[in-house]
């Protein structure tokens, strides 16, 4: 094989180009790129290398130790690659998608608001978000109706990171019309030709919740709006207005989409596996007698609970496919890295490798018990990324998904109207394509 014209040679030493071909691929977060990696994969190995239309050296990389390498031990030796334009476009320059110092900074600043101690707080609201789930079910299930549920967990999940991020404000300026003007965020908004418009009516929304605070001099609060708000810097700087509007912009899509999108697919395979279903209702039962809250040591206690939700980040990873672009020459163990490179990791790929997962299209909770899973199912498991940048909200995220399932899987006993497999919508996160329809029925109390 030649060299791609960009990679040189080190020296005496020859460059350890991976595998691959010489031709260039257009690289998506669309089916035809699933299913160029997973050929690729197949033909070449764990490590392809390949171009860009552009000529741009490109690596998809699926090998846990160099995922691993470039996202823990060399990640100062990277930067975001392709596909998070569009993200910053929209969103800013929050965590996200900035790099560097910038993130650094953003990243020190913030991290106060996610402490364990300081999202037990929210706890309450998790709980009454659940409860007018609930209710809405039941009234439902009474009637033998049917539950959309990648609408309802969305609107569920999108509710409660605005009253996360906003506390009181949620009511008093986020819905004070009786429409949320977030609600869109909760849809198809990819493909909205309206999307600019409304990101700005958006903004425009935050800057005022934020003009009102500071005038106020209410900044000292349970939400995270509050938290970012008080913040400072090693320098004693806070956060300027900008930077707040693209940190809690970039909160509310983060914050919900992966919880949504993991509870989709929850329910889903809870109702399609009758044998998981009663073992969550089982250790529910066990651990909180009393169904109608839930407190942090509860969820901590829900060991089962947390199998079923990573093996459905498994199946399901929220972040299907991302990239790192390399800043100078490196390597990832076995092959050289020329500065420029960009490297495309998927842990929908990673998670489905039957290499590091055996029978990995099969939904086993198990997988993820004590006595299972080692460190090599570890090194192979990243639906929240690794290393510095991985997901800050990632405890926010679970503490509010086990609450939920614990709470409503004993109350609710969901059928399928299909034993088809959803098909996959492959965009930046990793959604259903189409809505999963469940029919709810209240459980039986015991005895």
């Amino acid at each position: 094989r030649r060299l791609p014209p960009e990679l040189t040679m080190t020296g005496s030493t020859p460059f350890r180009l991976p595998p691959g071909i010489d031709e260039s691929i257009e690289l998506r977060a669309d089916d035809e790129t699933l299913a160029d990696f997973l050929r690729l994969r197949d033909e070449f190995g764990n490590v392809v290398s390949m171009k860009s239309p552009k000529g741009r050296a490109v690596y998809f990389v699926n090998q846990p130790e160099a995922i691993r390498r470039i996202l823990v031990r060399d990640h100062a030796k990277y930067k975001k690659g392709p596909g998070f334009e569009r993200v910053k476009l929209l969103l800013g320059n929050g965590i996200f998608v900035s790099d560097g110092a910038h993130w650094r900074r953003a990243r020190t600043m913030a991290q106060p608001g996610f402490t364990r101690r300081k999202l037990r707080q929210l706890i309450e609201l998790i709980n009454e978000a659940v409860d007018r789930r609930d209710a809405a079910w039941s009234a439902i299930a009474a009637a033998g109706g049917q539950i959309d549920i990648t609408t309802e967990m969305s609107d569920f999940a999108l509710e409660l990171i605005l009253r996360a991020i906003f506390g009181d404000d949620y009511d008093r300026r986020v819905i004070a019309d009786g429409e949320n003007p977030f609600g869109f965020l909760a849809e198809e908004f990819s493909r909205d030709i309206n999307l600019v418009v409304k990101f700005r009516a958006l903004r425009t929304l935050i800057l005022d919740i934020i003009a009102e605070r500071r005038a106020a001099g209410a900044v000292d609060g349970f939400d995270f709006l509050s938290v970012y708000m008080s913040a400072v810097d090693k320098d004693g700087q806070p956060f300027t207005d900008r930077e707040l509007l693209d940190e809690v912009m970039t909160l509310i899509i983060a914050g919900f989409e992966t919880s949504a999108g993991t509870l989709n697919w929850a329910w889903y395979l809870i109702a399609t596996h009758a044998d998981v279903s009663a073992a969550i209702v089982d250790e529910v039962q066990r651990v909180i007698p009393d169904q109608s809250a839930a407190d942090s040591d509860q969820v901590a206690a829900l060991i089962y609970l947390e199998q079923v939700i990573n093996e459905t980040m498994r199946l399901y990873p929220p972040g299907w496919v991302f990239s790192r672009r390399a800043l100078e020459d490196t390597d990832i163990g076995d092959f050289d890295v020329a500065e420029g490179t960009d490297l495309y990791l998927s842990p929908y790929i990673l998670h489905r490798t039957e290499a590091f997962w055996p029978n990995p299209t099969q939904f086993d909770p198990d997988r993820f018990s004590a006595e299972r899973f080692d460190d090599d199912a570890e090194a192979a498991f990243i639906p929240f990324s690794l290393g510095p940048r991985r997901c800050i909200g990632e405890y926010f995220a679970m503490l509010e998904m086990k609450i939920h399932l614990a709470r409503l899987v004993p109350r609710f006993e969901m059928t399928a109207e299909t034993t088809e497999t959803p098909p996959l919508d492959l965009g930046i996160n990793l959604r259903s394509r189409g809505s999963i329809m469940l029919r709810p029925a209240l459980r039986v109390p015991a005895g």
